[in-house]
């Protein structure tokens, strides 16, 4: 049996020391292999953005092991973190994120240009994503001539820029209309399925919790319960 993409083994995240110390995360432990859609739902404060973050090596762990595709990150050097980011994890953010002096094409090679991207190739594959989204005829405008679902698809081509194995997602149809968050939801279970990705989505959205294949939920800092959802 393949490894998980991403094992989480008794993780815990604590802020601070003494008497203020904050537990965000709570021996946490939890595996997502390559074809999943697994949602992570839980309210404000309940460790949910902090469990994605600790996935996509932005916050170190307090304690536990984290291995992402097979490498432990958990205790690793700081200059470690980003070469595990570039080479495996795509980040899609609730705010999109995006350059606001660069068109949708140039938001896109930016990220392949940090990958190691030759400029030609990555001129190639920047289109072909847009394109894959449904912007080829928005690549040369900048966000702020773009909708909010057109910029979050820029941000998922962004996010699958360098064809990365796991992509997590951060409320990403919080500001998006039913139809492009549908757009955007099948996209993202179509990866995981055809292309044995894994993809892990915090959401509030229930509207979007049909195309994950288990749900997780979270609260003051531990999961509390696991569910197969309808696309398993």
């Amino acid at each position: 049996m393949d490894q998980p993409l991403i094992q989480v083994r008794e993780v815990s995240k604590v802020y601070g020391t003494g008497e203020s110390a904050v537990r965000a995360l709570d021996r946490v432990s939890l595996d997502v292999p390559g074809g999943e859609v697994l949602m992570m739902l839980g309210p404000s404060g309940s460790g949910k953005t902090t469990l994605l973050s600790v996935m996509g090596a932005i916050l170190q762990a307090t304690s536990g092991s984290v291995r992402i595709a097979g490498e432990e990150i958990v205790g690793a050097k700081e200059g470690q973190l980003p070469k595990v980011r570039l080479s495996n994890i795509g980040f899609i953010f609730q705010g999109f994120n995006l350059f606001p002096a660069l068109t949708a094409k140039e938001n896109v090679e930016i990220a392949l240009t940090l990958k190691g991207v030759s400029k030609r190739a990555g001129r190639e594959q920047a289109e072909e994503l847009l394109s894959a989204v449904g912007l080829a005829d928005r690549m040369h405008h900048h966000p702020a001539d773009l909708s909010g679902g057109q910029k979050q698809r820029v941000a998922i081509a962004r996010a699958l820029a360098g064809n990365p194995r796991i992509v997590l997602a951060d409320e990403p149809t919080a500001a998006l209309d039913t139809h492009s968050g549908e757009v955007v939801m099948e996209m993202l279970g179509r990866l995981a399925r055809q292309e044995n990705r894994a993809v892990v989505i915090v959401t509030h959205d229930a509207r979007v919790l049909k195309y994950g294949t288990r749900q997780v939920r979270i609260a003051d800092g531990r999961i509390e319960e696991q569910e197969v959802g309808d696309h398993a």
